[in-house]
């Protein structure tokens, strides 16, 4: 299977180690090490996607569950009239994140903060975050990459100007974390608190 490129340096932190310690005979530590070293590689699995071929379908950004659908939290969303979605990613998700919609990058903005729990109300507006701008036909959708109390960074891989596709990945964030996403009212949403997504494949909203 695939692994992101951000993986490598944390499992080769476990894996060299290991090799070390198979060598000078001290199998237990080995083992333990070369253990930790596949599962921060699982972590950082990047599998294949099929984007549906809509070009109405707003497409999950992350896989997760669904913790907001609906009105925006207070103070999280951009000034201007919203809808949110909101998707908390445990330590064993899919940790790379993909784009919801087709359109232009506009704006990317990293923002430093907190590591609150990521399913904490607070954690759209003082964790750390990069949030992202696309200009789809004319209607603009923002989302956030969020860290959480294990993440200490998130990746973006986006800048303003690039062209993007439905579905095609941008980043990836470490360790358990969420993501927002701000659609404008004219947006039908299509799922509920509680809904499992998977990003990329995942259809959670229209635009009209």
């Amino acid at each position: 299977m695939k692994i992101d490129p951000a993986g490598y340096p944390f499992a080769a932190g476990a894996v060299v180690p290991a090799l070390v310690c198979l060598a000078v005979g001290w199998i237990t530590a080995g083992l333990l090490l070369l253990g930790l070293g596949l599962a921060l590689l699982a972590f950082f699995r990047d599998p294949e996607r099929r984007p549906p071929a809509d070009p109405g379908a707003v497409l999950s950004p992350a896989d997760g569950r669904v913790v907001v659908a609906g009105t925006p939290q207070p103070a999280a969303a951009p000034a201007g009239s919203w809808q949110q979605i909101s998707i908390f990613l445990s330590p064993l998700d899919v940790h790379v994140n993909r784009v919801p919609v087709a359109g232009r990058v506009t704006h990317v903005e990293y923002q430093p903060g907190k590591f609150l729990a990521a399913y904490r109300d607070e954690a759209a507006t003082e964790n750390e975050r990069n949030e992202i701008w696309l200009d789809h036909g004319g209607t603009p959708v923002a989302f956030r990459q969020i860290t959480g109390v294990l993440v200490r960074r998130v990746v973006c891989r986006l800048r303003a100007g690039d062209e993007v596709r439905a579905g095609q990945r941008f980043g990836v964030m470490k360790f358990g974390s969420r993501i927002d996403l701000f659609l404008p009212p004219s947006a039908r949403l299509l799922v509920e608190p509680g809904a499992r997504v998977r990003a990329g494949e995942s259809i959670i909203a229209r635009l009209s």
